[in-house]
């Protein structure tokens, strides 16, 4: 906050002599009637005190010096990164891209009504495979209260339906900075925490006409490396996660008193009121363990795949590249937008628990799929994290469990199937092991006989 400057305070015609006043360290913000109007008016760090002498020297005498308790809080839930991951369905070798964008007109979501990030969401879901990419979006709370949480859904509803999770404003963005590997943000403070995490940043929006110059937030949107929307973005978020390296810098200016936030506010909160502190340790809320959200894209995915042996090497996006490689078929999920795309589709899939009476089972849903759309080679019922049945026109019924610990998509195990059957591969009698090669790994998964082993149990 302290670093920029509130959205349309302070305009002024071109040319005009006045400078643009600093959210929070000008008159405008702290004094009324010329005189402080706060008991204590809380900074995370001199630099920022240095500032406050410069542009309102009347309020220093209120500035308290007292850490970031929101800073503070992420740092002590670093050990629960990988939890954070799991809790969005983040799978082993994906890499997490979390978008952000604050409240400002010249903000990511805003760009100064070019409108820069809903256009670039479906061209990431496009260009970064599914399988190695998670994103999800960080917006501030008063984009969801200016606009309204049903019409942020609407303008999202294509990138929500190709995988992307919008994050709770309010509940949940510490924990996504904390399991991201990727920020792709703006001139805004969850940004510069990012970096501050070590965390690698690419800037879509820097807004720099908006900030104070003299902020250590300014030099570092100078200095942040930058995001061409309009060219391919998957080389350059390669570029940004392969070669990163954090800059020390954001982080020494957040806080110039790392995990003593909550000491020095209670310090000072009760020095207002006159009273002894407590003898027990000051302490914050530990951030909560996100509910779990995993993708649930239902956009038709583009399925390239390359056979060999018994290995399959697997990309799926919601489109096609130009420069794509190896066999190609369409999966597409049962709730997809448009009912037209089960027609064409090859492999038709679907979420379900193997007893929902409302399905069937999996057994009777996959045969009503192949008799409903006779395009379609093989129906997906994926029951579990770890397993699914998979009937193909062609070849039979096949259970596909992968065990405890596996780290695909069953879909992306049936969808290696189908590209190795179609490749001339048989199941024998007592099954075989596939191997399905994506987020730089190799994910083995067992193929049985669905048909023999329903026999065997029954």
């Amino acid at each position: 906050g302290a670093g920029s400057r509130e959205p349309g305070a302070g305009s002024r015609e071109p040319g005009a002599g006045s400078r643009e006043p600093t959210f929070g360290l000008s008159p405008e913000w702290l004094l009324a009637d010329g005189r402080p109007f706060v008991d204590g008016f809380v900074l995370s760090h001199p630099e920022q005190l240095e500032r406050l002498a410069r542009t309102c020297a009347e309020a220093v005498p209120s500035a308290v010096l007292a850490g970031d308790p929101c800073f503070d809080r992420m740092l002590a839930a670093r050990p629960y990164r990988d939890r954070f991951r799991r809790a969005l369905g983040v799978r082993r070798g994906q890499r997490l891209v979390v978008l952000n964008s604050t409240w400002n007109p010249e903000g990511f979501f805003g760009s100064g009504g070019r409108d820069v990030l809903p256009g670039l969401l479906p061209r990431l879901a496009a260009e970064l495979p599914a399988d190695d990419y998670r994103l999800a979006a960080v917006l501030h709370p008063n984009i969801w209260h200016g606009h309204g949480p049903g019409q942020i859904r609407a303008w999202l509803d294509r990138a929500r339906r190709g995988g992307l999770t919008l994050i709770d404003p309010v509940h949940g963005w510490r924990q996504a900075l904390l399991a991201a590997d990727l920020v792709l943000g703006d001139f805004g403070a969850v940004t510069y925490y990012s970096a501050a995490l070590g965390t690698a940043v690419l800037l879509a929006a820097d807004g720099r006409e908006k900030l104070d110059p003299e902020a250590p937030l300014a030099e570092f949107v100078r200095r942040a490396p930058r995001l061409d929307p309009y060219a391919p973005l998957r080389p350059q978020v390669e570029e940004a996660l392969d070669g990163h390296r954090p800059d020390p810098a954001p982080a020494g200016f957040v806080t110039s008193d790392p995990g003593r936030s909550a000491a020095l506010l209670r310090r000072h909160f009760y020095a207002l009121m006159d009273l002894p502190e407590p003898a027990a340790p000051a302490s914050l809320e530990p951030l909560p363990l996100p509910p779990y959200d995993p993708p649930r894209p239902t956009a038709p995915l583009y399925v390239r795949t390359c056979v060999h042996g018994t290995d399959i090497t697997i990309e799926r996006s919601t489109e096609q590249p130009y420069d794509a490689t190896g066999a190609t078929h369409l999966a597409v999920h049962e709730d997809t937008r448009h009912p037209g795309d089960l027609e064409t589709a090859d492999v038709i899939t679907r979420d379900g628990r193997p007893d929902d009476p409302r399905l069937g089972g999996a057994d009777l849903w996959t045969a009503e799929v192949l008799r409903e759309h006779p395009h379609c080679a093989a129906a997906v019922y994926v029951t579990g994290p770890d397993a699914c049945t998979v009937r193909t026109r062609d070849h039979g019924v096949f259970r596909l469990t992968a065990g405890a610990g596996a780290d695909a998509d069953p879909a992306a195990y049936a969808s290696s199937l189908y590209a190795w059957l179609a490749h001339g591969g048989t199941v024998p009698p007592d099954g075989v092991t596939l191997r399905t090669r994506t987020a730089g790994g190799a994910h083995p998964f067992l193929v049985e006989d669905g048909d023999s082993r329903r026999a065997a149990d029954g």
